[in-house]
Order: structure tokens, then sequence, then C-alpha cells
């Protein structure tokens, strides 16, 4: 795309202000479009050249220096400076990062190929009020997004007990957090970005998008017209009428939402979302049956996701096999015992079946599995924020989890009950936030 400034007789003054004219164009063009790339003519295509730089860099050193077994409370506070040319690039607290990818099952190598890629990044303009430049890796994998310095605080200051959610609840939908870091590029502020996994992936048949906060005001986003390949995110009005049709997965979604909240509580939040799409799905992926082969990888990416599914071996299948129209949410747990390892999801292999244990201790374990709320897993990807239902297929994960209840945030709080008085809105304690977002999930599903 090549961008002309004008005649030869035109003036300093009149070139740039029509460059500024034809950039301001362009911006409404890619606000309507949602997702564009970061070519060279874009504003930010060398600030994510460098940190495609960095990144290459910092997962190169943790390839090379591979994190030990047991995290230490050194880990969670250290940093790490590289200096590159044109920038140094800090990473914060990556042997923890690095522990947290290898449990959902990348390798560094896989995580660096996708971040470091010679193809653009992506750039999302989203309709948040929040002024964070957001980018996504050419295949929407994962996502970058530019944080402030206390969001950053609140992130590290609590990753411990995060890493430790995640830990009890290996299914939690909570975003994964990969990476932290922080560029400076000489004469300009400090930008501080965060690395996540997208919870829309793989988006190439995702016909809906929506973002749920559990009320009604300034919750209504204008659809993209029919036909168009706009990426519009949807809110909770657009939602009204339609349901999260689960059939038996429903109990196991309510439990993980209620987890999930109560812990966000837990840690003073609110404003968070319920990141929501679903697809439809294929006619062979409605009626297939839960066939052997099929539940042996179902149930080790269930109870170990960190690991190749290739390695399993009979000693390590679930009880008896049935069909999965015939699986209740005990019943497929039933099958399933808790590794020893205290992370369940980085162990190296399962265990053998409940079963075949002795009576009380297969009960014990049982009661434990039960307790972290794990279910069958379907072998996709991101497969921890999917869950087909009988006809669609939903990628469902909670997001934005830095707003903490201040001072402030309880004066917007007053002030929105004045000017929206008996409507919902998103400022109110943590406390409510919880509870009304479960009750939308408790509603909108079936």
């Amino acid at each position: 795309m090549e961008m002309s400034t004008g005649g030869p007789g035109m003036s300093s003054h009149q070139q740039r202000s029509m460059k500024r004219r034809r950039w301001g164009g362009l911006r409404q063009q890619w606000k309507l479009l949602g997702l564009f790339e970061i070519d060279q003519q874009h504003e930010f295509y060398s600030l994510t050249c460098m940190m495609k730089e960095g990144l290459a860099a910092a997962i190169q050193s943790t390839i090379d220096n591979a994190p030990a077994n047991e995290l230490t409370d050194e880990d969670f506070r250290l940093e790490v400076t590289q200096i590159h040319k044109d920038f140094t690039m800090e990473t914060f607290a990556g042997p923890v990062f690095a522990t947290l990818r290898g449990s959902l099952g990348m390798t560094e190598q896989e995580y660096q190929q996708s971040l470091c890629s010679e193809n653009c990044y992506l750039q999302f303009i989203s309709n948040s009020k929040s002024k964070a430049d957001f980018f996504l890796t050419n295949d929407k994998r994962f996502f970058l997004k530019t944080q402030n310095k206390r969001e950053i605080k609140f992130l590290l200051g609590n990753l411990k007990i995060y890493m430790e959610h995640l830990r009890k609840y290996p299914h939690s939908l909570l975003v994964k957090f990969l990476g932290v870091h922080r560029i400076q590029i000489p004469r300009r502020r400090k930008k501080y970005f965060i690395v996540m996994q997208s919870v829309f992936y793989p988006d190439d048949r995702i016909n809906a998008r929506y973002d749920i906060k559990g009320c009604e005001v300034s919750r209504w986003t204008e659809p993209a017209p029919e036909g168009s390949h706009i990426i519009v995110v949807l809110k909770d009005l657009n939602f009204e009428g339609q349901f999260i049709t689960l059939d038996q997965q429903r109990s196991w979604l309510l439990r993980q939402v209620e987890i999930d909240t109560h812990f966000l509580r837990q840690l003073n939040v609110l404003d968070y979302s319920l990141l929501l799409a679903h697809q439809p799905l294929h006619h062979d992926e409605r009626h297939q049956g839960l066939s052997f082969a099929t539940l042996i990888v179902r149930a080790k990416k269930s109870v170990n996701p960190g690991s190749s599914p290739i390695h399993m071996n009979a000693a390590t299948v679930p009880g008896a096999v049935v069909d999965e129209d015939q699986l209740s949410l005990s019943e497929t747990d039933s099958g399933l015992k808790k590794p020893h390892s205290q992370d369940a999801s980085r162990s190296s292999s399962p265990r053998t079946c409940a079963k075949d244990a002795g009576p009380a201790i297969a009960e014990a374990e049982l009661q434990d599995f039960q307790a972290q709320n794990r279910r069958l897993l379907p072998n996709l990807k991101n497969p921890l924020h999917i869950i087909d239902g009988p006809e669609q297929r939903y990628f469902v994960g909670i997001i934005d989890i830095f707003t903490v209840y201040s001072f402030k945030k309880r004066l917007e709080h007053l002030w929105k009950r004045l000017r929206h008085p008996g409507r919902s809105f998103s400022t109110v304690s943590p406390q409510t936030y919880c509870l009304r977002l479960c009750q939308w999930v408790q509603d909108h599903t079936k």
C-alpha cells in the first residue's frame, strides 16, 4: 500500500495535513474490519518487529536453560534484561511462565515459532474502553496486549496464587498468561506487554463472538452487516434469547465458572469478561461414538494435557468404554485417577484406573479428581477452552482480570447508581459481580 503525500507544489504543512487525513481514513476503515495485518506501512510495524526479536531471544534463553522441576520464590521475582541493537527487553518470572506453557502441552520451540515467525502480527481493534493495544500472532494462537505498570504489578504480585489455582483446577477457564515483558526504546516510554493464549483458537469457523459481563448498561454492539467478513465482538444484550446448549456438560461449566469467579472475588477484582464463541459441529462430530482410541486420547488429555497421547498404553485406559451419549459427568470422572504428582497437569503419565486400585484409595482419589472439577477434554487444539454441545462447539474463557475494586471504583459505583437507577452495570462489588456472572451462565445455559 503506497501513500502519496501530494504534488510537488504543495507545502510541507499541506502534505502533512493530507497524510493525516488519509491515515485517519485508513484507521476508520481498519476499525470497521476489526482485524488487519501490521505491514511495513503500519504505525506499529517497528514496535512489533522489536517485540519479535526480543521474544525470540527470551524464549531461546529458556530453550537453552530449561527451568528446574520445582519453582522457587526467586523464580517468581526473576527479571532478566537482554540488550538488543535498538532496544532492551526485560522478561519477568520467565521460569514460571515456561512451566505453565509446558503444562499446557506446548513446546518452547512451537511457542517461539508462533510468536517470532516472519509473518506479520495482526492488530485487533476492539470495542473495549481499554487504551491497550491488542496484537495477534499471524496464526491467531496468541494474543499480545500492552498493559500499564499497575496491572503488571498486580499480575506479578498474584502470580503465585494464580499458578496455584491452575494447579488445583487444571481445567480452569481463566485466561492463560504465558509471558510478561517490558520493552525499552531510547527516548520513548517503557512499554509493558503480556502474552496470552487466545480463547478463540482455532477460529476458522467461528460465526459469533461475545464478551459477557452479566449486566445491561452499555452492553449492546451493532452487529456486522449480513454476509460481511467484519469481526465484531458482541455483548450481553446481543445474546438475549439465545442459550449455550450443552446437555451433560452444563453442570461442569456452571461449577467451573463458580470456582473461577470465586477465585477472582478473593483477589478483589471485577469487570472481567466471559468470552464466548460458537460454531456449528460437522455432521460426523455430532454423531461420533466414543471409540476406544478416542477415549484413550481424551482421557490422557484430561489427566495430563502436557504430554503427547501417542505414548499411551492399554494399562492407562480408564474403565469400561461406553457410548458418549450415556456418559454423565460423574461416570466420566469415575474412570480416571489423579496422578501422584502434586502438579497433575505436568505429571509424566496418568496412573492406572481407579477401579483397579484398592477401594479406599480409589474412592479418595476419585473424590479428589471430582473436587478439581475435571472433565473429559476434547481431542482438539486449545481443549481447555472448548466445550462441545449436541449441535454447537463453544469456546469459553475468562479474561481481563486486572481491575481491582479500589476507592475510585467505589465512587464510580455510586455515580452509576445515580445515573442508571434500577439498571445493572459493570461497576459493582467483587461479590456482586461474581454472583451476577454465575447467575448469567445459569440463566443462559441448558
